[in-house]
């Protein structure tokens, strides 16, 4: 008799955590467990979700009700589908799903698996996310981290049972490859202030004269309008190209001279895990909580500089740009680093967790 999970999150629509959410749950079916992905709604832009997968929404559409009320009628109906499901494990991911899942699954005869995704001194912050994180994150069977940095916020009892477990690269990322001539800098993420975007778009003005090479950022989000502003103030309107969402990741950033990941904090960002895997030279900020310091050494891998650092952010991408060299050792050395992301490998270490918390 197969295993059953149950993964919870509050949508599908597309976002790192929620990427990885629907790629694990399509993984424990492939390996033959019983999977079901609850979401508290159905989201505009949704990831696809494996037909192997059954999909349950908590509403049939998004909530407007007020922040108690909302959360009283998402626990009570994810507790009605525990029990009719009766599944093994619970996982859930992000905040809010999390605090939903530990609540709803008291006294049920579940084990649950909680997941964070992010900064937890952001996203657990204020009078409520430090109780939450100090005395209810405690109470989960088990906490998969993405970092150590993030591990070392939470209570030791919840550390102890905890393991931390990088994200998986999709196969097609190590599949690409491209051998013409390399150009431009890219980036990948939402246009949302924690990406800063803002700041990346200051470096290259910094250099724009010193360098061929155009900015291209793939992406989408409410701060657009913004980005365009400051890009006409700096008259790059024929040197940053804001691409949108891109169809094909890999395909569009696969001939890129440089990416660049700008953030002000980040979990264990999924876009520069993949350009590691294409093989691109790669400058990242050294960002709470620690993701890209734990994949990036500096130097030889990739070059750090200090979240919000202007000034060497820009110096940093003139310096993989100027320096033919150093851009090869990166992207050889980059390429070599994905191959522990890629997916069996990180599938494998979340099949032997979810299957220890179960128990054999």
């Amino acid at each position: 008799m197969s295993r059953k999970l149950m993964f919870y999150i509050n949508s599908l629509e597309q976002g790192g955590a929620e990427r990885v959410i629907a790629q694990l749950a399509e993984r424990f079916a492939e390996a033959g467990y019983s999977c079901t992905m609850v979401c508290s709604y159905r989201g505009e832009q949704e990831y696809t979700l494996s037909e192997k997968v059954e999909r349950v929404n908590l509403e049939n559409q998004k909530s407007q009700a007020n922040v108690l009320i909302k959360n009283f009628n998402r626990i009570k109906k994810l507790r009605e589908l525990i029990n009719k499901y009766k599944p093994d494990c619970l996982i859930s991911f992000l905040p809010e799903p999390n605090f939903r899942a530990l609540i709803a699954t008291k006294g049920l005869p579940v084990k649950t698996i909680v997941s964070v995704r992010n900064d937890p001194k952001r996203e657990y912050a204020g009078q409520m996310g430090k109780y939450i994180a100090k005395h209810l994150m405690p109470n989960a069977d088990g906490c998969v981290f993405q970092t150590t940095e993030a591990k070392t916020y939470f209570a030791e009892k919840l550390q102890a049972k905890s393991e931390i477990i990088m994200n998986q690269v999709s196969k097609v990322f190590f599949d690409t490859e491209y051998n013409g001539e390399r150009r431009d800098i890219v980036t990948v993420g939402r246009l949302n202030t924690q990406k800063n975007h803002t700041l990346l778009i200051n470096a290259f003005a910094k250099i724009a004269n010193r360098t061929d090479e155009n900015l291209i950022i793939y992406g989408e989000g409410k701060l657009r309008q913004e980005l365009e502003e400051l890009i006409e103030s700096l008259n790059l309107n024929d040197r940053v190209k804001l691409m949108g969402l891109s169809t094909n990741v890999p395909e569009s950033i696969k001939e890129a001279k440089l990416f660049v990941l700008s953030s002000d904090y980040e979990g264990m960002p999924n876009a520069l895990l993949e350009a590691m895997a294409l093989g691109l030279p790669c400058v990242s900020s050294d960002c709470p909580c620690g993701g890209p310091a734990e994949i990036i050494k500096h130097g030889e891998n990739g070059l750090l500089f200090s979240a919000g650092d202007v000034e060497r952010l820009s110096k940093a991408m003139l310096a993989v740009l100027d320096d033919n060299t150093l851009a090869k050792k990166l992207s050889e050395n980059a390429k070599a680093t994905a191959e522990n992301f890629k997916p069996e490998i990180i599938f494998e270490k979340w099949r032997m967790y979810v299957d220890h918390i179960i128990g054999e």
